[in-house]
């Protein structure tokens, strides 16, 4: 049975997630979050969602991207 690249889970229902020309195996979303998502260079939480871009930096939300002193980026009312 494949492994999850992240936690080494051998497990018959695995998926692959291609990204960049690079491609990794896992066995659950929270593995791939964990592995693939961008990290929030403010308060450090991984962006699972839409979160907000500005300058090529993605934030979980408009509260952390103005606190880095991004200041076009609204959350959605």
């Amino acid at each position: 049975m494949p492994r999850c690249d992240q936690c080494g889970n051998d497990y018959d229902k695995t998926f692959q997630l291609t990204k960049d020309g690079r491609t990794w195996t896992f066995d659950s979303f929270e593995c791939a979050i964990q592995a693939v998502a961008p990290v929030c260079p403010n308060c450090g939480v991984r962006v699972a969602g839409h979160g907000v871009e500005e300058g090529g930096q993605i934030y979980c939300c408009a509260h952390c991207a103005r606190a880095r002193g991004a200041h076009e980026v609204r959350d959605r009312a």
